[in-house]
């Protein structure tokens, strides 16, 4: 744990922030969930600013708990030791509040809108990590072949577009899409020598 904080003391932080409030919220004080649901229609009139942070700390249910904390562990900590802890921490960042955004702006009229998740800003940081490491795979069990992590990327959008479509539950798959755009156009700006290595990379 102390090689952890030393060396990526962000993702360490903040994986264990959304692991101990999601448990909390889920199996100790579900009330938790309830005030911090992210509510698109009353952001502005009852200035529910603050559930723009809080609500990507928790989770609607074990399993998006687990698959985005899974998603997390496996990109960002080599993602920050990559770029550096400022870098990261500015990247998660642009990720949350730009898939915020862009639920805002497609439920702001819709008064029973509501979620939660982190996927937003943790798609940002995996589709930066697949452009720092382009040839990275990982393990999924009980697959025994590793799955390329763009593969893996693309297989979470696609997965998301489905899911949106069946608008079932608080999570916010919404936010996905809007994430992953953030975390490119993050690098493109930031690294667009690392743009120009990917491509390089994935294209020859």
């Amino acid at each position: 744990m102390n090689d952890l904080l030393a060396q990526t003391p962000a993702a360490t932080l903040l994986l264990a922030i959304i692991v101990v409030a999601s448990a909390m919220a889920l199996f100790i004080a579900p009330a938790i969930i309830e005030r911090n649901l992210f509510r698109p229609y009353w952001l502005v009139p009852q200035s529910q600013y603050a559930t723009l942070v809080t609500s990507a700390f928790l989770h609607a249910d074990l399993a998006h708990l687990l698959f985005n904390a899974f998603t997390f562990w496996a990109f960002a900590f080599p993602l920050e030791r990559a770029i550096g802890t400022s870098r990261f921490v500015a990247l998660y960042g642009v990720g949350l509040l730009v898939s915020d955004l862009g639920t805002w702006f497609k439920h702001r009229r819709d008064p029973e809108y509501r979620s939660l998740g982190a996927s937003g800003a943790i798609l940002a940081v995996l589709f930066a990590s697949i452009v720092y490491f382009p040839s990275n795979a990982i393990y999924i069990l009980p697959l025994p072949v590793p799955i390329p992590a763009l593969l893996f990327a693309f297989g979470y959008l696609a997965y998301t577009w489905y899911a949106s479509r069946q608008a079932r539950g608080n999570v916010n798959h919404d936010a996905h899409l809007a994430g992953a755009i953030a975390g490119l156009a993050f690098v493109a700006v930031t690294d667009p020598g690392a743009v120009q290595r990917a491509l390089r990379s994935l294209f020859g």
